[in-house]
């Protein structure tokens, strides 16, 4: 359609033009005509060049926008990392452990209580993740690395030249993830992050 509207529009300026000429008064009947001929073609064509606006049913209630989903939490993510906390030290407490001083403790009393922490911290990890080791080699084994290794998955040591895949000895196995199955949040507050363990109190 734009390109008919150029095109009438020429046709137009053209006719004009002609109009201007020593021969107007003996064309003036047919220029007359042809004018308001492409005049008309050239509405025409504006007309039809508009966009389309689609008609609802007679009497429907005007088109609103859909309703977006409310936004996440700003403090979601974090709130589930402290939850996870809260898992750890509820069943070895990890963060009694971690923040507290223990340079008082003999080694014995630390290593009673880091066998507690190792039995609850395990516990909440079988329960919670899907835990595997990277590779099921032995230590010490010789291993390749194969091309196209994600850098995550591997830690390479030692004179690195060239390009995978390396040929080398396994230091440690790594972990990896297979699953996960954390509680999740319904609704985190956005003015505060959830308490890790909550302040015991006994009643007189």
């Amino acid at each position: 359609m734009r390109k008919l509207s150029v095109t009438l529009a020429s046709i137009l300026l053209a006719l004009a033009a002609l109009a201007l000429t020593p021969y107007a008064d003996t064309a003036h009947t047919v220029l007359s005509g042809a004018i308001a001929v492409a005049a008309l073609l050239l509405l025409l064509s504006i007309v039809a060049d508009r966009p389309k606006v689609e008609s609802g049913p007679v009497g429907s209630e005007p088109l609103r926008p859909a309703a977006l989903a409310p936004a996440p939490s700003r403090n979601q993510s974090d709130a589930e990392v402290v939850n996870l906390l809260a898992i750890f030290q509820e069943k070895g407490r990890l963060v009694d452990f971690l923040m507290g001083d223990i340079a008082g403790y003999s080694d014995a009393e630390v290593g009673a209580a880091g066998r507690v922490l190792h039995e609850g911290a395990k516990a909440a990890l079988l329960e919670h993740f899907g835990i595997l080791p990277m590779r099921e080699e032995s230590e010490g084994s010789k291993i390749t690395v194969p091309t196209g290794y994600a850098p995550d998955e591997y830690r390479l040591v030692g004179r690195i030249s060239g390009e995978a895949p390396f040929r080398g000895t396994l230091i440690h196995h790594g972990w990896k993830v297979d699953w996960v199955k954390l509680p999740r949040l319904a609704g985190a507050s956005s003015d505060r992050l959830p308490a890790i363990a909550p302040a015991e109190v006994e009643l007189q």
